[in-house]
């Protein structure tokens, strides 16, 4: 059975969607672990409630960050990597270590709306504030630059006149519910 390993940063709904969707056989994947780097949030909750086992990696130093993560890593051997909300960059040993192995989702539509600093409700507001009639969320590959990784599958929702950040990034989160295992489902399709 193919593995795969989720980073997650915040409440792990990403997270979420893709435990549901294992646990109703729309994806035949084992969750090997979940790795984050901060403690006490949603995600780690979730991990515990489903028996998946987490590791917190909240190191400072970015050499014992990727020692520790290329540890954990060669442990689970995951054949996926699935950034879920994960705040924090990847170095760049460990993206050429998983060549296309490691995909992110990203709540716009990519190339816009995209890149360091564009996370939560900021995207949300930019996107509200240039005016754009459509938005939603990006599943691509991750490569050396944020947000840069070639897409691999789209999904929009309309933006309405009255939206705020908070109102367009629920419409967005839904989509991405949908989309992320929905991707992640097609790669190990393409591969078995």
């Amino acid at each position: 059975m193919k593995k795969l390993v989720v980073f997650a940063s915040g409440s792990g709904s990403n997270f979420q969607a893709i435990i549901d969707a294992v646990r109703q056989k729309k994806l035949n994947v084992e969750i090997a672990g979940l790795i984050t780097n901060r403690d006490g949030i949603g995600a780690i909750e979730r991990a515990i409630k489903n028996r998946i086992p987490v590791n917190v990696i909240n190191e400072t130093d970015e050499q014992l960050f990727k020692r520790k993560l290329a540890d954990q890593l060669k442990k689970w051997q995951p054949d996926l990597i699935v950034l879920a909300g994960f705040l924090k960059k990847i170095p760049a040993e460990i993206v050429n270590d998983f060549p296309n192995k490691i995909i992110n989702i990203h709540p716009a539509l990519l190339p816009k709306f995209g890149g360091k600093g564009f996370y939560g409700l900021r995207v949300h507001e930019a996107v509200i504030n240039s005016g754009e009639k459509t938005s939603g969320c990006t599943v691509h590959y991750v490569n050396n630059e944020y947000d840069r990784g070639q897409i691999l599958e789209q999904k929009e929702v309309p933006v309405y006149s009255t939206d705020s950040p908070e109102s367009l990034a629920k419409r967005v989160l839904k989509a991405e519910h949908e989309l992320l295992p929905s991707v992640i489902k097609k790669l190990f399709t393409q591969t078995n």
